[in-house]
């Protein structure tokens, strides 16, 4: 792991994008940084702000002409009914709202800078990053744009000759994995839960050959992320010998978030992360899914700390505890069941082990065979 990684952020994800009755309507970003800071995480020097990625960027692997789509929505703050129905914009899983041309394009060129920086030989930490989900001619999955696939494209561009890229979100990287099927430069592993949108991501899926799909059960646990990183993500990237990992974080894999159903917890994702880390001299880590507030704050406060070996406070000080009292989140469900007092107070969730179950053993062996 290269020493002094840098964090790539952006002041525009620290304002309200989505609205707030959609999933991604809560502070994320924002509130990482925060927590950063706040623990004196952030040093000078380790934090950049994200460029806004210009439309030749982006046109490396989208369409100009749903570049412009999306570009002439936030211009127009109106989407006609052909744009919505042929570049999927407008909709409720990928709404309008004023900065949505605006705050994708940031997302992306946060991610070539990030990668930009670590082809040199760094490690980069963006966790505004990971819309794994976005089509090179329309948006899905509230991801407009797909900013793993620029990253990965800027590290082939510097002139690396092999990505490993690794994705532990509870979602299948379908977009991902559509980019750069039959590419050999780029590896691709993606653990995710069985029959979740976008129903894509099968054990037998393997994108002409250089991707490798764990779909995993409900209740997936810390000891079976353990055996798949260790059993699976690790073998797989020590065989294809990579130049650069990439890694979409997501944590939407969490017990308390409410989009998937798996029963991870955090320390089950910066032990995932340090062993991926630690398989190439360039390291980039992206964010992705997350859908409880502090939940994925909390988590992805940890994996900057992982990257840097800071060591994981038991209790907050009052000022990080601060940040995480001032969330606030549109889920009804969970609200009427109160709030865990040790999402405002602690980082490091109670550890979720359990036993390592057929299916998710099945899984790990099927992707060692060539």
């Amino acid at each position: 792991m290269t020493a002094d990684p840098l964090f790539f952020g952006g002041e525009i994800f620290c304002r309200r994008g989505y609205p707030k009755t959609h999933p991604l309507g809560i502070a994320r970003v924002a509130a990482v940084i925060d927590l950063c800071e706040r623990l004196d995480w952030l040093p000078a020097g380790r934090y950049v702000e994200s460029p806004m990625a210009s439309e030749a960027e982006l046109a490396r692997f989208h369409d100009p002409a749903y570049i412009a789509a999306l570009r002439r929505a936030q211009r127009d703050k109106r989407v006609p009914v052909e744009i919505r129905e042929r570049y999927a914009i407008g909709t409720l899983e990928n709404p309008w709202f004023e900065t949505v041309y605006d705050r994708a394009a940031f997302c992306c060129g946060g991610a070539i800078a990030a990668a930009r920086h670590v082809a040199a030989g760094g490690t980069a930490y963006y966790p505004a990053g990971g819309t794994h989900h976005g089509r090179r001619d329309r948006a899905s999955g509230f991801c407009y744009f797909n900013d793993p696939v620029l990253a990965i494209y800027a590290l082939l561009d510097a002139g690396l000759g092999r990505v490993f890229y690794a994705d532990i979100d509870g979602h299948h990287g379908d977009g991902v994995e559509l980019a750069f099927a039959g590419d050999p430069r780029v590896f691709m592993v993606s653990v995710h839960e069985a029959g979740r949108w976008p129903n894509t991501g099968g054990l037998a899926d393997r994108a002409g050959g250089n991707a490798r799909n764990l779909p995993v059960p409900a209740g997936f646990n810390d000891s079976e992320m353990d055996l798949a990183i260790d059993e699976a993500f690790l073998p797989l990237a020590r065989r294809f010998a990579p130049d650069a990992v990439v890694v979409t974080c997501g944590a939407d894999a969490l017990a308390e978030d409410p989009l998937t159903r798996l029963s991870l917890s955090n320390g089950a994702l910066w032990r995932a992360v340090a062993r991926l880390a630690g398989l190439a001299p360039r390291t980039l880590i992206l964010g992705g899914g997350g859908y409880n507030p502090w939940a994925t704050a909390r988590c992805w406060a940890g994996v900057w700390a992982t990257l840097n070996r800071y060591p994981i406070p038991d209790r907050l000080p009052p000022a990080a505890e601060e940040v995480l009292r001032g969330l606030d989140w549109n889920f009804e469900d969970l609200e009427d069941e109160g709030r865990p007092e040790r999402w405002f107070t602690t980082l490091a969730d109670p550890p979720r082990p359990g036993p390592v179950r057929d299916p998710v053993r099945a899984a790990v062996a099927a992707v060692l065979l060539a």
